[in-house]
Formats: structure tokens, sequence, C-alpha cells
């Protein structure tokens, strides 16, 4: 039975997401799960409640833990990595010094200054990662959930060449919501939804034969969903699709939104009036950090209680893609998924060595991304504008090249938006002392 390895276990929240999924599915029952994580404490959390999950179901699967990461990947099957590389300590640098300089963030880990340096400090670690399945895993399929997540996985493509795709939950989130947006039952749903992580489009929306995307036209116009998503409609307005991550993430990786902190405050965060939003801090600077901060504190009660048999154990998978891939590749059972692969000409209007999210089919031969074409040529321009940053972050990881930073970040839409030049390269030069522990491809230059 197939061992399935997670790397950065001690993120329990979805530590408990993925292996309850997992120990849903009957192929996967048996499966021996690795627990992997540098923090000793939180990694016990991690297994204690892994084997409340099996000790409750009654199941045969085994869960193991070991702060060594060798050990852990160790003839795995599958390596799941959902690490953060300096823990909300970088991630509170990543936001608070581009506002010193006037970039307002409101979740930094995609693009931006944040993102980019999110990304120069996973980068390194996928690469060391890679290295170790080379020798301790060499046929183990990587299952990376690591943001950025179109940088991480180019520069693992770039890299290394191992097999890999990226995962992310904002396909199926949104066309939850729209289905839910223009009353439709989701199972009813079919739509085909590409471009890039974070920034990919609902390419059609519809239901046997009729076109649904008339009725979400209708939508975005009333006031209830405008509050749940002011960017969002705004951009299909203004683009003519839908676009897959949520308003908070896609006010940063246009240039449109995020102007100044009075913008932000007076014209934008007004708009989010749907109380979920609100009490996510959604458009403000720092919105999101601030709600990882809050759920770091808040789950360790959820997980004690989960343990100590005081919370039913989820009964339902989650719509996470992972182990339906993991499912569809023991089983032989075909699984759709939308993925994160190298484009290797999906895409057509997009560079070819670019990660792309894309319908992808799952089976024992794996994940197979499948051909979209060109997209309408003003999404694939968007696109571009994040993917030609994308392309420096990469190579300054693999290079150690200071240049490419400054270079990524002066590029990014947002920053451009606001920064003058010399700005800019004060304020990556600020961020490559800051953080110069985690960012050892730089050390010396």
């Amino acid at each position: 039975m197939p061992t399935i390895t997670l790397i950065g276990a001690g993120s329990v929240v979805f530590t408990r997401n993925l292996c309850s999924d997992i120990l849903l599915a009957p192929a996967l029952q048996h499966a021996t799960i690795r627990l992997m994580d540098i923090d000793a404490a939180r990694l016990g959390l991690a297994r204690d409640l892994v084997q409340a999950i099996i000790d409750g179901r009654r199941l045969p699967a085994t869960v193991e833990a070991t702060t060594d990461r060798r050990e852990a990947v160790r003839g795995a099957d599958y390596v799941v990595t959902t690490f953060q590389q300096g823990g909300l300590e970088a991630y509170d640098l990543d936001i608070a010094t581009p506002r010193r300089f006037g970039v307002e963030q409101c979740v930094g880990d995609t693009l931006g200054p944040g993102g980019v340096f999110r990304a120069l400090r996973t980068i390194p670690v996928l690469l060391d990662l890679c290295d170790e399945l080379d020798e301790h895993a060499p046929d183990a399929l990587l299952l990376n959930y690591v943001n950025p997540m179109a940088a991480n996985c180019w520069a693992v493509a770039a890299g290394t060449g191992r097999p890999h795709v990226g995962l992310c939950h904002s396909v199926q989130g949104t066309s939850e919501m729209l289905a839910r947006w223009i009353d439709v039952p989701y199972e009813e749903i079919v739509h085909h939804c590409a471009g890039i992580n974070h920034q990919a489009f609902f390419l059609t929306f519809r239901r046997g034969r009729e076109d649904l995307y008339p009725r979400l036209w209708d939508a975005i116009e009333r006031p209830e969903v405008i509050a749940e998503e002011p960017v969002r409609t705004d951009l299909m307005k203004s683009f003519g699709y839908f676009v897959t991550e949520s308003s908070g993430h896609a006010s940063e990786y246009v240039p449109y939104f995020r102007k100044s902190a009075r913008m932000i405050e007076d014209e934008l965060v007004p708009r989010f009036t749907d109380p979920v939003n609100a009490w996510f801090g959604l458009g403000r600077t720092g919105g999101y950090l601030a709600h990882c901060h809050a759920r770091e504190r808040e789950a360790r009660g959820e997980d004690e209680a989960l343990i100590a048999g005081d919370a039913p154990l989820p009964s339902q998978r989650s719509h996470e893609y992972g182990s339906f891939i993991i499912e569809a590749i023991e089983t032989h059972v075909p699984a759709r998924v939308n993925g994160n692969v190298p484009n290797r000409g999906a895409i057509t209007n997009l560079p070819d060595d670019c990660c792309v999210e894309v319908p992808c089919l799952v089976d024992g031969n794996g994940v197979q991304p499948t051909f979209i074409g060109a997209l309408p040529e003003q999404l694939a321009a968007l696109n571009r504008t994040n993917v030609n940053v994308q392309a420096l972050i990469v190579e300054a990881a693999l290079s150690g090249d200071t240049d490419a930073v400054h270079h990524a970040v002066a590029l990014d839409p947002l920053t451009a938006a606001v920064c003058t030049l010399p700005q800019i390269h004060a304020m990556v030069d600020a961020m490559l002392e800051e953080q110069a522990r985690w960012l050892p491809q730089f050390e010396g230059r």
C-alpha cells in the first residue's frame, strides 16, 4: 500500500484535512502516512491528530512522525509539501517592509514583494527536497501546496525536472460560489478553467448545453454579490471572464485597486461589506496575515478536542485535490483536476516554460495536462504581467543573482503602480538584508 509523506506537517489544520481525506478513500485506508516537520511539538500534535482519525474510524492505516526529512521521504510513493519557510516571522516582514515603502499587500503570498520573497525562501528548500527524492524515492510524485504556486513549480521543473503537480483549491471554491450565485446545483455544473495559479479564468461555465455566463452577468450586478467579491466582479466587467482567486488576492495581481493606503481604506475596503469578508479583514493591508495569527491560536483547541474524542470526525472528503490524485493513480480510476504543471504548449499564447493551471486527467499513468490552445488575448496579457515576475523569481532563485530580484519586484504590477525605481531598489535591498538567514542562494552576493 502507498506511503504518503507530508513535509511541513506542523501546518496542523491542513494536515488534519488532507489526512482525513486520504483516510476516507477506501483504496488508501491501508496507507502509511509519514509526517515530517522541524518543530517537534507541532509534529507531535499532528501525529496525535492523525492517529485519532485512524483510531476513530478503526482503520488499518499507520502514521509515523519524524523531524528527519531524509527518513520521511525514504521509499515514499507520494510527497506532499505544505511548509512555510520562515513561518509567520518571515511573513510579518513580507508585509511590514513593503508597507514602509507604500506597497499595501492584503495577502502577499503569490505576487508583490511578499510573494517574490516567499518564493526565494521556499525554492531552495524544494530543490534540496527534490535532490533527496532523487536519492531516496526516485519514483515519488511531488504534490506541492506551497505558495507562490507558479514560481515554486516553475523552479522545480527548471531546476530538477522531477514529476510534480501544484495544487490549489481556488478553482473548486470559485466554481461552487458561482453555482450558488445563480442557484444551480453544483453537481450539474460543467466548466473549463485555465490560466495561471490564482489568475485562471472560467472560459466556459455551463449546465449541459446551457451557457450559464448570461446568468453570471446578471448575478454580478446584485449588491450582495458585489459585497462578497467587489474586485472580481469589476475584473469580469472589464475583461469578460471570471477569475479564480478571491478579491483580496486578486486586488494584488493588477495595478488598479491598491495604489495607496488612502485609496484602500476609502474606496476598496468599504466595498467588502459581506460579513465573512469583513471579518477576515479582506482588502486591508495584512488582512490575511492577521487571520493566520488568529487561526493559529484557534486551531489548537479544535485539534485537541478532536484528539480527545470530544469533536466529531469529518465524514466527507473536502474538495482538495490531493487525495483524489493519489486514489486515481493507485486505483487506475480516472479523475479530473485543475493542476499546476509546466506549460509545454498547453496554452499557446503563454511562454512554453512557465507554469500553468489547466485541467488534467489523472489515472495510473499519472497527471496528464490537457491542451487549451490560445486564451482570449486580454486574459493572456494579464497572465503575462504575472509570468514576467515569476520568470525573474526563478532566475534569481536558481542563479543567486540579486539583480534578478530587483528586476522581479520592479516588474510587479502592484509595486510599479506605487513606487519609483529608486524606492523599489531600496525596498529590495532592505528585504534582502532582513531575510538573509532564509536566503542561502544569495550568500556573499
